[in-house]
């Protein structure tokens, strides 16, 4: 599968790396964020905002899309690409397999994973009645259908919360979901381990896994050669909290000669201390020479950290679902717009930041638009923290080639004190 894409090391310092890589002919340099279109968007901002901020490669959601509005729909607008207005000039798009969803979806009524002690419920954006990260009804039933039937070596049985429709993952048919979508680079499906578990708990996860990695490795083959495409490929290296297991599965995956490779089942629960001694344990296992991902990461800090150990690419849907709780990251820290103290502050957001919210419009502005929820303040705040997250990624690289990346590790540590 190398080929499908060309990825290069411009410059290293330590374990961190500064790289660029083309898929498509979009370019991507690394480190890079993508952020979060888990339903062909992100979330209040429109395509050519995305496109005006720079972004060079976001993430949509196999599992969401397959449902709604159906693949086949969007493969008959031309991809995702032109669905979402994108353009040929637009960035790169990575899908997800669309089975985490369905395993955090288990146990969750309806609702995706949340992130712990980060952000409030998505409950006041104007449809209370949905999700704000998933947009998945919830009801007025606290009791629901188990939505996984059925788990097994072909693959997952599971019943839509959206109309209760049962659907069947497997990992040739995600696969080829992701290429209806037109997506430039393609996931495994695997599934991730749940924290905690047993070493045998995820040894017989990392078995299905590796298997269900396999014969999706087959079935995008197949579809490149049959479509005369070149869409890429990343394997997701599992094994939870055990370095021995994380170890096998990295040299297992390896066989598959993918185009990428990324770290999964990392920030799902786990205390901080073990998410990172996890990481850094790990990252060393993926091949020097392919894009590594690691998965849903995260805070400035996290990010910064996993960069100066060889990560080169992230998603998370922090600075989307933070904005839309009235929440800035800054330089100087997080702000919660909804403080009282903001109220006839008339300074600029993030003092030094060049993005076009905080040129033109001042902290009292924007917890005035919060408080009175009014869309433009979720709007306004999106914009923001993406803009913060690009330049936080044009900053590491930076001190990547300038080799100071330390010192910018501090600055961000000093910003948001774990």
């Amino acid at each position: 599968m190398v080929g499908n894409l060309e990825f290069s090391l411009l410059s290293a310092h330590g374990r961190a790396r500064r790289g660029t890589y083309s898929v498509n002919g979009r370019t991507v340099e690394t480190p890079a964020f993508m952020p979060v279109a888990t339903q062909a968007t992100v979330k209040t901002l429109s395509s050519e905002e995305i496109v005006g901020l720079g972004v060079q490669q976001i993430v949509c959601n196999t599992y969401h899309l397959w449902q709604r509005p159906g693949h086949d729909v969007v493969e008959g607008a031309g991809g995702l690409h032109s669905f979402m207005g994108l353009g040929e000039g637009g960035p790169a798009i990575l899908t997800d397999s669309g089975g985490f969803q369905v395993f955090s979806l288990s146990g969750r009524r309806g609702r995706g994973a949340r992130l712990p002690a980060e952000t409030e419920g998505d409950r006041d954006e104007g449809w209370p009645e949905l999700d704000g990260e998933n947009a998945v009804p919830e009801g007025t039933s606290r009791e629901r259908a188990p939505i996984v039937r059925r788990l097994d070596s072909d693959g997952v049985l599971f019943a839509s919360p959206l109309d209760g429709k049962l659907y069947e993952l497997t990992p040739e048919r995600s696969v080829r979901v992701q290429h209806s979508l037109g997506a430039d680079i393609v996931t495994a499906l695997d599934e991730c381990t749940p924290y905690p578990a047993t070493r045998e708990e995820v040894r017989t996860s990392l078995a299905l896994t590796h298997s269900w990695e396999r014969r999706s490795a087959e079935e995008h083959r197949r579809l490149n050669e049959r479509n005369e495409t070149r869409r890429a490929f990343f394997a997701i290296v599992q094994g939870g909290m055990y370095p021995e297991l994380r170890a096998e599965s990295g040299k297992i995956l390896r066989e598959l000669d993918a185009d990428g490779y990324a770290l999964g089942g990392l920030s799902v629960g786990e205390p901080k201390p073990l998410y990172r001694e996890t990481l850094e344990q790990s990252a060393p296992l993926l091949p020097e020479d392919r894009p590594r991902y690691v998965m849903g990461v995260g805070t400035p800090a996290d990010i910064v950290h996993a960069a100066a150990h060889g990560m080169d690419l992230f998603d998370c849907v922090l600075p989307t679902r933070n904005a839309r709780n009235g929440q800035l990251f800054t330089w100087e820290g997080k702000l919660n717009l909804r403080n009282a103290r903001f109220k006839e502050d008339f300074t600029q957001p993030d003092p030094g930041c060049r993005c076009p919210v905080c040129t033109q419009y001042t902290r009292a502005y924007l917890a005035h638009l919060v408080r009175a929820g009014e869309f433009l303040g979720l709007r306004l705040a999106t914009c923001h923290n993406l803009y913060f997250y690009l330049q936080l990624m044009r900053r590491i690289r930076e001190a990547i080639e300038e080799r100071r990346l330390e010192k910018l590790l501090e600055r961000v540590r000093t910003a948001y004190p774990e």
